[in-house]
């Protein structure tokens, strides 16, 4: 039987730096913001940080021809910032808040009053179904001295979770947006070793951009650079990140990145480089074994990722959380067990000490 041709999916992600008052140049941003997204013609444009709901409007009345098929996402004091354009049709919308979010004394970094979540669109692309979700996680302000680092990492667990219990049915999975984590951050990997998530860095057939696909540079004028510090050249704390399952097989042709200021203007679109991935989806016949949604395979070095996450959130006795990860361990525990009948684990690891790796080691 011949192949069927692939489907071309054109992803993009931009933490847009959205806040009035504080961020600079905002009006002349998200012009220069809708009128790029507008002639790119992107599939699917996954926005965070559009903390103003005129904001939204404004960009949706830009995009109206471009991408019809639109979501804003509701939650917290000021709203979750989250915001999603399509030219396919969005099917239904659901959102998730994480239970914990910063502090509301700490009234300078603002994370609390965001209300900090995630959204999720299914949608109907090439009568595919596609449930896309789009995040934006604690920001850590000092890598030294992260009082955050326990809240960031439940928001992955949650995160994680709720991709996992809301991906049945789905063809492809699509996850985009600031996780405000470095690739080898305990909540980056606990988020892609208990998904099976890949990142499109990583994957990428061909990438252009900047240097390590960072999204965080020294150079942009919107940086101060002393918070990269000890990070000379920037860090790499956006993603898009995706998993074909059921009947489609997925591969990601290309990423790239912007790089500071746009040409011909005299800032960039934010303080956050954008990333832009390509994405060939092929349907396959007899995909039927596939996972029916995103699942960890049996792994003790999963097991161990989990005990670390437990050990760092009871520093902060983030009981509730502590207690849904002592449960998966056991889970976990349980089909390594019965995994093993098969096929040899490594002992010694099974029952889940944590490793040595810092929680928050680059």
């Amino acid at each position: 039987m011949p192949t069927a041709p692939a489907i071309k999916l054109r992803v993009f992600s931009l933490n847009c730096w959205g806040i009035h008052y504080l961020s600079q140049h905002c009006s002349e941003r998200y012009e220069m913001i809708g009128q790029l997204l507008k002639e790119e013609e992107h599939d699917l444009v996954l926005l965070q940080e559009v903390w103003s709901e005129s904001d939204y409007l404004f960009l949706k009345k830009t995009l109206a021809h471009s991408h019809p098929y639109t979501h804003y996402f509701k939650s917290g004091v000021i709203g979750s910032g989250l915001a999603v354009f399509s030219k396919h049709k969005i099917l239904d919308t659901f959102l998730y808040r994480y239970s914990i979010n910063g502090y509301p004394y700490m009234a300078h970094h603002g994370d609390w009053f965001g209300g900090k979540a995630v959204g999720m669109v299914i949608l109907d692309i090439c009568d595919l179904t596609v449930h896309a979700y789009v995040t934006h996680l604690h920001a850590e302000y000092c890598r030294e001295k992260d009082a955050y680092l326990p809240h960031r990492v439940v928001q992955a667990w949650e995160l994680l979770h709720f991709i996992r219990h809301t991906s049945g049915g789905a063809d492809l999975v699509i996850l985009g947006g600031d996780l405000n984590m470095h690739p080898r951050d305990l909540g980056t990997r606990l988020l892609l070793a208990y998904t099976g998530l890949r990142d499109s860095y990583t994957e990428a057939e061909r990438f252009e951009g900047c240097e390590e696909g960072i999204t965080l540079i020294a150079e942009n004028p919107f940086i101060n650079k002393k918070e990269l510090e000890p990070f000379e050249n920037g860090i790499r704390i956006d993603y898009i990140l995706f998993k074909g399952l059921s009947r489609v097989s997925v591969k990601c042709e290309s990423l790239s990145t912007t790089t500071g200021s746009v040409p011909g203007k005299p800032f960039p679109y934010s303080d956050h480089e954008a990333l832009s991935g390509v994405l060939l989806l092929r349907s396959e016949e007899g995909g039927g074994d596939r996972p029916q949604r995103c699942s960890a395979e049996p792994d003790p070095g999963l097991v161990d990722m989990v005990n670390e996450a437990r050990t760092e959130v009871k520093v902060k006795t983030l009981q509730g959380a502590e207690d849904q990860m002592r449960l998966a361990v056991t889970g976990l525990q349980e089909r390594l067990q019965k995994h093993s009948q098969t096929q040899p684990v490594e002992q010694g690891r099974v029952q889940g000490e944590p490793t040595s790796t810092p929680a928050n080691s680059p």
